[in-house]
């Protein structure tokens, strides 16, 4: 146990020294500046209120979990792994006293956290933005649905990342994960529109997995469904991620 809290605060500390971690938060940032200011100049334009305090982070996050998050996600899990094979600094981390699976979990752990942080990061800053716009809209119910969405959206998003993570085991090239995880996400995408019927199967289609937590009649089936599928591709893809990365010579 104590090798392996040694191996996630060194990926944790490894994480928030590259640049990635930077630029992922001020794109987030802009994102929610942008979103502001589109919805401020379609009221004051137009005379018309869009989105109200509590409802402008839910917009936010319909576009940021499509977008940023899984791009960067994507990022940090090629860095942790292909871009460490191919600086060689692999050799260092494994000469630690932690076994190759803490190592791993400790890896995975960390994207897990960026991915946390990510949302969280974004639910603030969007919510300080609709508070500070539009502060009579407000209402507890509409802070805890916030919550609660962004809290919810973090599951499919970190399942998409394991399998990001299994890819880069299965390939030593980075930049041939990056745009294989492209073509899963469009192609995941693609069959949710084509297979509408089976778009449960297809984890890109479970990003608004939230929608199903807030909507006014809770369909408990269909996220429990949807929660068995998630933890199903979850452990299928960080235990094939960590086979391979454990026959990995190093």
């Amino acid at each position: 146990m104590v090798g392996f809290r040694a191996a996630f605060l060194n990926e944790t500390t490894k994480l928030m020294k590259k640049k990635k971690i930077l630029a992922a938060a001020i794109l987030s940032v802009l994102a929610v500046v942008v979103g502001q200011v589109a919805v401020t100049a379609i009221k004051h334009g137009f005379g018309l209120r869009v989105v109200g305090s509590t409802e402008f982070p839910l917009v936010v996050l319909s576009i940021f979990v499509y977008t940023i998050l899984p791009l960067f996600a994507t990022f940090v899990a090629i860095d942790m792994f292909n871009g460490e094979f191919s600086a060689n600094t692999m050799k260092i981390t494994l000469t630690r006293p932690v076994t190759r699976f803490g190592v791993y979990s400790a890896k995975v752990l960390t994207i897990a956290l960026f991915i946390a942080a990510n949302l969280f990061f974004v639910m603030g800053l969007s919510l300080l933005a609709g508070l500070m716009f539009n502060p009579s809209s407000a209402s507890m119910l509409g802070m805890l649905r916030i919550v609660l969405s962004y809290s919810s959206s973090f599951l499919p998003v970190f399942v998409f990342a394991l399998l990001v993570v299994w890819l880069c085991n299965l390939l030593r090239g980075g930049l041939a994960v990056f745009f294989l995880s492209i073509l899963v996400f469009v192609g995941f995408t693609f069959l949710d529109i084509v297979l509408s019927h089976y778009s449960s199967f297809f984890i890109t289609s479970m990003f608004d997995w939230y929608t199903l937590w807030i909507s006014e009649k809770i369909n408990a089936f269909k996220i429990m469904r949807q929660l068995l599928i998630m933890l199903g591709s979850g452990i299928m893809f960080f235990t094939a991620g960590y086979y391979l990365f454990d026959r990995k010579d190093i």
